[in-house]
């Protein structure tokens, strides 16, 4: 069984890798097309794609796999051999067990250890890919600064064609006094043989150019020149060759850091956060008691003697010229709108730090979140194969991906969340284990227990029962029949069944709506109707054995009687009395019942029906 668990999840784990880096692929499909990138960066990209998914392959292939491996052993009877010799389900998974939970540990030390590294790498190469071609990048209706020295603003791209329109260029070559502005209807932005120029093409455009920093010749009244063309070509100094970006700012994100390294930059944000709080605190008491012209103690004597209402301020400053007043109130405004822009600055600052602390929070309980996953994929998986015992790629792919659909989704909306705090982290973070764990608690006891849980004929034969659905007979001819009905006997008993109907239905008035109180308070058992049922089953059971094709076309048209169904809603007597509390409950269940009575009655007229046009068959027949 470990033999077979370890080779299908080593394929297993390549597939879910290699759907995973496509799906990752498909979203920065933009910054590969069209870049020019060399084989050595595109291999470089797909190692460190790789290497960051590695954690989450892990839990799919073992999903996958152990679903595989105990449908195989389910479907070949294997598992039925190995619980009838006396080992238990859980009993012969110890060894995969023991497997998941090393693989586990290692996708733990995995991301510990090479996921940072991988995450920056791969970080640094989109970076670069976004630096590279920058006429790929220029964004719509938005100054962009990547072109050294210059600012280009682009009305409307259109990448078919390569052409950009209503072009407006800020050039600065050595300051500000040197500035230029270009506008043009279109143009075009290539890059030169060499990869170190950008070729800008402008079509239909004007040239202004500041002119106060050059020496001019004469008398020049005009510190600037224009200029108007049809088409001119600019030269601008960019390096498209490939070149990594600089790492430092990557290398500060949550999901490059480690365990010690997150740990230790949360309480460096605490450290911070508390310095900054105890600065915010002192600056407010200063704000508050302190002013250039009166002390703290001054200050809390005017208040103390204003809530005794010694001190009236509003009378004082009536007493004051209008300019006065009007000095006052502007220098308190103003004092005002400065701490609130200071608080306000503050508040920002607080917010970062908050936004870091809780990513970096978030990315450790990540690193565990996705190792227990491996755990509780594992028991989902091999619970599910041993209920459902369907091997091979069918049936396995189809649980895993759905299973694993739901975890994703769990798991990202809990993040999301959690990371704009919406949510607390703990709870965002164990959204997913939260619904997985029972999930997998419930099915491992099934599975264990031999459960059908998922067999659909039982639910199939509860919602016939629940809605009262008709159920027909299906007897067949028998090839090999070792003993003959006895006809004589089976008519006599046919005959006592229709006495016994023909008095049950004048006696009882199936007709009539029945005793509330009786159905849901004073139940008794139907003794009479139970008997009946039993000896028709009995005789139709004995003469199922028959060669005669009239007995079997008479026997397929006997109604399936529920024995019950007319006489109590539940079989326990407590659900009975709190259906006829829960008032809208009650009224449907009990319309329900009036249903079975009526039925009961149109049965017990076939049956007696039937029973005659029987006995008359058996008494034609040959002896």
């Amino acid at each position: 069984m470990l033999r077979q668990f370890m080779m299908l999840f080593a394929g297993t784990f390549f597939i879910s890798l290699f759907v995973l880096m496509m799906q990752f692929l498909w979203r920065y499909v933009d910054e590969l097309i069209g870049k020019g990138l060399s084989m050595e960066v595109l291999a470089q990209f797909f190692w460190y794609m790789g290497l960051m998914l590695v954690p989450q392959a892990f839990p799919l292939a073992i999903l996958l796999a152990s679903l595989i491996t105990l449908g195989n052993l389910g479907e070949s009877s294997e598992l039925t051999a190995i619980k009838a010799s006396g080992i238990s389900l859980l009993k012969s998974l110890r060894g995969l067990i023991i497997v998941s939970c090393l693989i586990a540990v290692c996708s733990f030390i995995f991301q510990n250890n090479v996921g940072p590294m991988a995450n920056v790498q791969l970080r640094q190469l989109l970076l670069s890919m976004k630096q590279k071609s920058p006429e790929l990048e220029i964004p719509e209706e938005i100054f962009y600064g990547g072109i050294p020295n210059c600012n280009l603003y682009v009305q409307h791209k259109d990448l078919d064609k390569g052409m950009l329109y209503g072009v407006m260029i800020y050039r600065m070559t050595g300051s500000f006094e040197d500035a230029a502005i270009i506008l043009a209807d279109s143009g075009r932005l290539q890059s030169t043989a060499d990869k170190q120029h950008l070729k800008l093409s402008l079509y239909s455009g004007e040239w202004f150019e500041n002119m106060r920093s050059q020496e001019l010749q004469g008398n020049a009244s005009v510190p600037y020149r224009r200029e108007s063309f049809m088409s001119k070509v600019i030269i601008l100094d960019f390096d498209n060759g490939f070149n990594l970006a600089e790492a430092s700012g990557i290398s500060q994100m949550a999901a490059a850091q480690s365990l010690p390294q997150l740990i230790q930059r949360i309480d460096s944000i605490h450290a911070v956060g508390d310095s900054v709080g105890q600065r915010v605190a002192a600056d407010i008491r200063t704000a508050v008691f302190q002013t250039p012209k009166i002390s703290r103690a001054d200050s809390l004597r005017a208040l103390d003697l204003a809530k005794r209402g010694k001190v009236n301020y509003d009378s004082l400053f009536a007493k004051l010229s209008v300019e006065r007043q009007r000095d006052i109130l502007q220098r308190a405004n103003s004092r005002i709108e400065m701490e609130k822009m200071d608080t306000e600055f503050r508040s920002m600052a607080a917010q970062d730090y908050n936004q870091r602390e809780r990513e970096y929070k978030i990315e450790i309980l990540n690193k565990f979140v996705l190792s227990l996953t491996c755990i509780i994929f594992f028991f989902i998986g091999a619970s599910l194969g041993a209920i459902i015992r369907k091997g091979g790629l069918g049936v396995p792919v189809i649980i895993s991906v759905l299973v694993f659909i739901v975890f994703y989704i769990l798991d990202n909306t809990g993040y999301r969340m959690a990371r704009q705090g919406s949510w607390t982290i703990a709870f965002g973070k164990g959204l997913a284990l939260a619904v997985l764990v029972p999930l997998a608690t419930f099915v491992t006891y099934k599975a264990n227990k031999d459960s059908v849980v998922f067999n659909m004929d039982a639910y199939r034969l509860f919602f016939i029962r629940l809605f009262g659905l008709r159920q027909k007979r299906s007897i067949v001819s028998k090839e090999v029949i070792i003993t003959d009905p006895d006809y004589q006997r089976d008519a006599e008993r046919l005959a006592a069944i229709s006495d016994m109907a023909r008095q049950y239905s004048e006696e009882h008035h199936l007709v009539r709506l029945p005793n509330p109180i009786n159905v849901f308070f004073r139940y008794q058992p139907d003794n009479v109707i139970e008997q009946i049922v039993a000896e028709l089953e009995s005789v139709i059971e004995d003469l199922g054995n028959t060669r005669d094709r009239y007995v079997l076309s008479y026997l397929n048209q006997y109604p399936v009687i529920s024995e019950k169904a007319h006489t109590r809603l539940f079989n326990r007597q407590w659900l009975n009395v709190a259906s006829a509390i829960v008032l809208p409950l009650g009224i449907i269940l009990y319309i329900r019942m009036c249903r079975f009575r009526l039925r009961l009655y149109r049965d017990l007229k076939q049956v007696r029906s039937i029973n005659d046009n029987m006995i008359g068959r058996i008494a034609e027949m040959k002896p």
